[in-house]
């Protein structure tokens, strides 16, 4: 499986928020093929059924069996900050490390056990989204609280490094010195790239902060926490509740976290349009926060399931962005053609594919 023709053949397993993601890769030392690829929506689907259904679709495509399995690991907390092989040893610090990504985290290791057993003696390795952003400078990744905190590792990590980072990759040569990666999803986050470094990023501590996402609130005053644990006798469950699963687009609208419905309900639902123009109001704010850390910016990037998909989304972030010569072309930005900014714009911006599972195998390639 390893000679050099054929390369390796890398099952990576993406579990997110809302979706499980597969793909089977072949990786050479300067290629990766794409043999085959998907997703399973995990909303109404639970984790392991989706998981039963992607070794089925494998055992019935012909393709050959994976020699290694990628897993994606949201967050690793101070003890894992870099790609490795899974062991026991590995698989307890995930465990502990479960209150910084609850929305993750167990169904990622209930993955990595289910292919722990349908998939013996492979060995499999966790990709973690916080690698890419281990060296920021101090001033973006020390929390102001007081030390003794910060020493049990309450930091800012920051998260989606691998979409990042295949956007990097996928760049290449081309890639420009000041560059904003917007990842915009269920989950949304915004990254100011230098020189191909993570210099600062919109979530912190955990994936629910930053701007406003499906469910999640994003960066929220806490005294507002405060207030509904004092006034409202609200618990750790119901905060987390609060700030996960209920606020966000789905919180704003009262009705869905789903931007495609959104758009649909707008015009009828004044709720519904408050929480398309937060969302976009926030990334805007974001961005903008990101070209001061940068000192200006060569090229933003749009990323991500809406990132890539949404038109109206893109349009409305960048309108609010002129001030510092963004400026789409609207017809180049609702056909996806590459460059999506117009010739006045003193900004390249560029909708590029989150290629999340392929920087999985690779780094699932390089650890074998």
């Amino acid at each position: 499986m390893t000679d050099t023709d054929s390369g390796l053949h890398v099952l990576a397993l993406n579990s997110g928020s809302s979706s499980l993601k597969y793909g089977l890769y072949r990786v050479e030392a300067a290629r990766t093929d794409t043999l085959l690829s998907g997703d399973v929506e995990t909303r109404s689907t639970p984790p392991l059924d989706a998981l039963i259904r992607i070794k089925t679709i494998l055992g019935e495509s012909g393709m050959p069996k994976p020699g290694a399995i990628g897993h994606r690991i949201v967050h690793g907390g101070p003890a894992l900050r870099q790609h490795c092989l899974i062991d026991h040893s590995v698989l307890a610090k995930l465990e502990l490390a479960i209150a910084f990504a609850p929305l993750h985290t167990p169904s990622t290791l209930s993955v990595i056990r289910f292919a722990q057993e349908n998939f013996p003696g492979i060995p499999q390795a966790a990709c973690f989204d916080t690698t890419f952003h281990a060296g920021l400078p101090d001033v973006a990744r020390v929390l102001p609280i007081p030390k003794a905190l910060q020493s049990e590792g309450i930091q800012r990590y920051g998260f989606h490094g691998l979409s990042i980072e295949s956007i990097v990759h996928q760049l290449g040569s081309d890639l420009p010195r000041r560059v904003i990666v917007a990842h915009l999803g269920n989950g949304a986050s915004v990254t100011a790239v230098e020189s191909g470094r993570s210099i600062d990023t919109s979530m912190g501590l955990t994936p629910a902060g930053g701007v406003v996402m499906g469910t999640r609130s994003g960066d929220l005053d806490p005294g507002v926490l405060v207030y509904l644990m004092r006034e409202k006798n609200y618990d750790a469950a119901m905060v987390e509740a609060l700030v996960n699963r209920q606020s966000g687009l789905m919180g704003i609208s009262g009705t869905d976290s789903d931007m495609r419905r959104l758009h649909q309900d707008a015009s009828t639902n004044a709720d519904a349009r408050l929480a398309i123009d937060m969302f976009c109001y926030s990334l805007r704010k974001q961005i903008a926060a990101m070209i001061a850390v940068l000192d200006g910016v060569d090229l933003v990037v749009f990323t991500g399931g809406i990132g890539e998909h949404d038109a109206t989304v893109r349009a409305a972030i960048c309108v609010g962005l002129s001030w510092i010569g963004i400026s789409l072309d609207d017809a180049r930005n609702r056909s996806t053609s590459n460059p999506i900014n117009d010739s006045a714009s003193r900004c390249e911006v560029l909708v590029l594919t989150s290629q999340e599972d392929e920087q999985i195998a690779r780094h699932t390639r390089a650890l074998i």
